[in-house]
């Protein structure tokens, strides 16, 4: 699937900051295997966190929502 990315190790969340920091062990574009990335928190609630990635080195931005599952 051209364009699309995957990645698994954990992250923590910065309340105060507004920052997530995701804490990449392996993923499928390899630059970003054992790294450390920060996003922006563009909004956080009890069951939803939306977080923002800034244009990268391709220059492509995204905004990407995490909801709990029930």
């Amino acid at each position: 699937m051209q364009g699309s990315l995957s990645y698994y190790g954990h992250y923590s969340v910065d309340e105060v900051d507004r920052v997530l920091r995701l804490y990449i062990e392996s993923s499928s574009y390899p630059n970003f295997d054992g790294i450390d990335n920060k996003r922006i928190i563009t909004s956080l609630s009890e069951n939803e966190l939306k977080w923002f990635s800034p244009a990268g080195s391709i220059g492509t931005t995204a905004e990407v929502v995490w909801k709990r599952a029930k």
